[in-house]
């Protein structure tokens, strides 16, 4: 049972961790979106994309340095290749409930474009733990003490066959 409980308190951090790099996120993305959209007569899911790239580079930084920086480390240009598939997906994800919403409701007012952004956001960020967590910055392997280290440190070492009559 210890074990599971452990395991959970790791996700529970990991995700907690991954709240914080992608809440900052998020406020980079609307943040950026909104100014686009103030200083430019780009449409609005252009303007959404540009706003995510953004955020998705924003993101990598606290992903790697922060949420997942014990994470294997080897393969930085694998890493790197995944990150960006797995986000280009997101990014589609996330701009086609604003595109639906959009072109296909015809809700195009700055706070009904601000509402769809937010959902979109939300349903990609479920895609995106899972898929960074899973393929992009994979665990290290768990490292097992070698044989008579626990006895040679001075613990138990493992316990003596007991004879049976």
């Amino acid at each position: 049972m210890e074990r599971g409980s452990s395991r959970l308190r790791r996700l529970c951090r990991e995700a907690a961790k991954f709240g914080a790099v992608g809440g900052a996120g998020v406020l980079v993305n609307l943040g950026v979106f909104n100014l686009v959209r103030q200083v430019t007569d780009l449409q609005v899911v252009r303007a959404s994309v540009i706003a995510t790239v953004v955020a998705i580079v924003f993101n990598y930084v606290g992903f790697r340095y922060f949420t997942y920086r014990d994470r294997d480390k080897s393969g930085r240009t694998r890493e790197m290749s995944l990150f960006l598939l797995f986000s280009a997906v997101g990014l589609v994800i996330e701009n086609g409930v604003l595109y639906t919403a959009t072109y296909g409701f015809g809700w195009d007012s700055p706070l009904q474009s601000n509402v769809f952004k937010f959902l979109g956001i939300g349903v990609a960020t479920l895609f995106r733990f899972w898929s960074y967590r899973t393929w992009v910055f994979r665990a290290l392997p768990v490292r097992e003490p070698a044989p008579g280290a626990v006895a040679r440190s001075g613990g138990a070492g493992p316990r003596p066959k007991q004879r049976v009559p």
